[in-house]
């Protein structure tokens, strides 16, 4: 806690006008308000034709702007739908206009009065009213305004990125642009559910404390529990979790939530994160490629209105059918570089032209090496929507191997951008041969991988069971929301992103 002394003296000025409307028998927090418009309602509500005879209206909000004239007084109400000019009279508020003077910028009021355009056309609540509801005990970071031939720009306020995130409360107040991404990012969640719910799947929940985690290559969070005396995981991915509701006869199945993995941070990912995972019974990753189509460009064009999108220079079209480009065909058409008949010293040779670091590319080997090939000869040139098929199996212990060719798996993942948005398989539900991959993935873990595959046990129990051929999908829901704000960083879609202490 800050001690008095430490207080500004701005926020020295701001207890004494609480004091000041205590002193008058006014309560500075209230509990409640009956407010009858938002702002934007109340702007939609006044016609020109009613002149200063405007209907009567109750809104509420934040003070953004406020100038005193002596006995009159000009402020900018703010609510989540925009802003309403609201305009004070001591000889209509009599009294209440002390309660004025005590007002300042950043309050919570609600304000009643009848609406009228003033001489300068805005529309503008004349108030007969005014009800404390939350005194700014400290001010915002709004920083200075200044309009001139070029247009408006704000100096200072709060700019710093890590300021922003870490007092996030205060970039949503300061910053409407900031506010208009998550209402973007509610839309869209909202579209996705209805998307699904729509084609028959079910919501479902699924463990995020799990004693075996899995699902996904990656490091998990561990934690201890007192009364079972037992270690657990933070989940790194839902998947045989929902996999198993496909073997209890649940047939679609789908689940939006936050994954916990305990690794880097940047600009693509935060230790704790939201995925889509849904499964499908009978379905295939050919399904799965048709499903993503319409999802993808679907919520993009209900949250933009178009499906054609300028990002970073480039005209991104998400009109289907998307691009599709097999693994092993698209590293060769880029680099020469055949995965089938050169071995893993060829691959070694061509990461290190390409300036890799010596000791990190020493130190890969099998489907790490291959996946390191990829992100640095093709990934990065995946701009339009793309497909990328057909992986090697030693890079998807959980997809199905391929119909066509056992070295490959049924599997895709899905770019834009040069970012993975997507990863989807034909799932694997013999038991027999998640078993070896399993197993396989425990002599990876062995040999030092410390993001191989837990052996489940349960889980090759409950595919013994039979889980019917299945068509399964992640998307990353934050990664999908970059796209749409055109955001460069995830911790700009992400509310509340992970952050270093607080220095005192």
């Amino acid at each position: 806690m800050s001690t008095v002394e430490e207080r500004s003296y701005v926020e020295v000025a701001r207890r004494e006008k609480r004091a000041a409307l205590e002193a008058l028998g006014v309560q500075p927090f209230a509990y409640r308000y009956e407010r009858s418009h938002t702002a934007s309602e109340a702007l939609a509500n006044y016609q020109d034709e009613m002149g200063d005879n405007g209907p009567r209206v109750r809104v509420a909000g934040r003070l953004d702007h406020l100038s005193s004239h002596g006995k009159t007084t000009f402020g900018h109400l703010e609510d989540t739908t925009g802003r309403v000019q609201v305009y004070f009279r001591r000889d209509a508020l009599g009294q209440t206009y002390d309660l004025v003077e005590l007002l300042d910028l950043d309050d919570h009021i609600g304000v009643e009065g009848t609406l009228f355009r003033t001489k300068k056309g805005e529309v503008t609540v004349k108030a007969d009213a005014l009800t404390m509801l939350a005194k700014s005990l400290r001010p915002l970071p709004r920083g200075k305004t200044q309009t001139g031939p070029e247009g408006t720009v704000t100096f200072g306020g709060l700019t710093d990125p890590e300021l922003r995130y870490r007092q996030r409360y205060a970039d949503l107040a300061v910053h409407p642009d900031v506010r208009h991404v998550f209402l973007l990012r509610a839309r869209a969640t909202a579209f996705i559910r209805r998307f699904l719910d729509a084609r028959g799947f079910l919501e479902v929940e699924t463990p995020v404390l799990q004693p075996l985690y899995g699902g996904a290559a990656a490091q998990p969070f561990v934690t201890h529990h007192n009364a079972l005396d037992m270690r657990l995981y933070l989940r790194i991915a839902d998947e045989l979790y929902l996999k198993r509701l496909l073997v209890g006869g649940l047939e679609r199945v789908y689940e939006i939530g936050h994954d916990f993995r305990n690794e880097g941070m940047d600009r693509t990912h935060n230790p704790e994160f939201t995925m889509l995972e849904l499964y499908q019974a009978y379905a295939d990753y050919n399904d799965m490629m048709s499903l993503s189509e319409d999802l993808i460009s679907g919520v993009v064009e209900h949250c933009l209105g178009t499906v054609v999108l300028e990002r970073d220079g480039e005209t991104l079209d998400f009109t289907p059918p998307f691009t599709r480009v097999p693994f092993i065909e698209g590293i060769r058409d880029r680099t020469g570089l055949d995965l089938r008949t050169q071995g893993e010293a060829d691959m070694r040779a061509a990461l290190l032209r390409a300036n890799a670091d010596p000791a990190a590319v020493a130190g890969l080997a099998g489907g790490r090496l291959q996946d390191e090939v990829f992100k640095t000869f093709l990934e990065p040139h995946l701009i339009q929507p793309t497909f990328v098929v057909d992986y090697p199996k030693a890079l998807s212990p959980l997809a199905k191997e391929h119909r066509l060719d056992p070295t490959l798996t049924e599997r895709f993942e899905f770019f834009v951008a040069g970012r993975e948005l997507i990863n989807a398989f034909s799932e694997l539900n013999d038991p027999d041969d998640q078993r070896r991959r399993f197993e396989d993935q425990a002599g990876q873990r062995a040999g030092g991988n410390a993001e191989a595959h837990s052996y489940d046990a349960d889980y090759i129990r409950a595919l013994e069971y039979g889980m019917p051929p299945a068509g399964g999908l992640g998307l990353g829901v934050d990664r999908l929301m970059m796209l749409i704000a055109d955001r460069a960083s995830i911790r700009d879609v992400i509310l509340f992103p992970a952050m270093r202490p607080e220095e005192s």
